[in-house]
């Protein structure tokens, strides 16, 4: 079985493989200073609890996007499983696809990751687009290759700052306005706050997607991803297909690739 884990800017999942199929999750809040014994006694009493047994684990990929964390979990896959981990964009682990971009080597572990399986899942010119810490949009080209992208404040980063800078704000939930949910005038100051954070982000993605498929002057889908990509989809026509697992299956394929040589 492979272990994958996805070390984003706001939490760390690890996801158990059989093959393709993901048998089970679990998710912790990133931080580098977690040492790999912590990590060890949290993930596997969890493993055991869902009745999977560690010794099953025969590979472990890391993609991070937090470098400060990434020796801590090498050391739990040493010490716990008895697995040196590979790491998605180091030897052997390469990307397979060109980037295309002025600057390759500053293109993020997850947008790569999220390039390999889109790709792989989806045919044709595609956006993935990933709602995170930030909200990403990437660009794949037919062929695989990584064309560029837009990156904006993730939706919850957004909510924060605002909160933080005026002092009468409340602190209100990531979801459409009660009621007359499709109004964008409100009534009250919640309402009011719903409306620029939610209709306001439905509109700047419609937006930029708009201006992404001007520009690129083909037929193109567009993939969401994210925890959030599920909500969003409910309110606009933009998404082509939602796939919550995607990051996740890139690393697997990664893997796969790997253990093929």
């Amino acid at each position: 079985m492979l272990l994958a884990v996805d070390v984003g800017n706001t939490n760390v999942v690890f996801a158990l493989f059989d093959g393709r199929e993901i048998r089970s999750r679990w998710r912790v809040a990133t931080d580098p200073r977690r040492t790999a014994d912590e990590y060890a006694v949290w993930l596997l009493q969890l493993m055991k609890l869902q009745g999977f047994d560690p010794e099953r684990v025969r590979q472990i990929l890391i993609s991070t996007v937090v470098p400060r964390a990434l020796h801590n979990l090498q050391v739990l896959g040493q010490k716990y499983f008895g697995i040196d981990p590979l790491v998605a964009g180091q030897p052997p682990v390469d990307w397979g696809f060109v980037a295309d971009v002025e600057q390759p080597r500053s293109l993020g572990a997850d947008r790569a990751v999220n390039t390999v399986a889109a790709h792989a899942k989806y045919e044709g010119d595609l956006i993935v687009v990933d709602f995170g810490t930030a909200t990403t949009f990437d660009v794949v080209d037919a062929s695989g290759a990584y064309k560029g992208g837009i990156i904006a404040p993730g939706i919850n980063l957004s909510l924060d700052a605002l909160v933080t800078a005026a002092a009468k704000l409340p602190r209100i939930a990531i979801a459409p306005p009660q009621g007359n949910n499709r109004s964008v005038i409100g009534r009250n100051t919640e309402d009011q706050m719903q409306i620029g954070v939610f209709w306001g982000y439905v509109a700047m993605m419609e937006g930029l997607i708009s201006r992404l498929r001007e520009e690129i002057g083909r037929p193109v889908k567009v993939v969401a991803t994210g925890g959030l990509a599920v909500l969003f989809d409910e309110h606009t026509s933009i998404f082509d297909h939602v796939d919550t697992d995607l990051t996740l299956d890139g690393i697997a394929i990664l893997a796969e690739r790997v253990a093929a040589r």
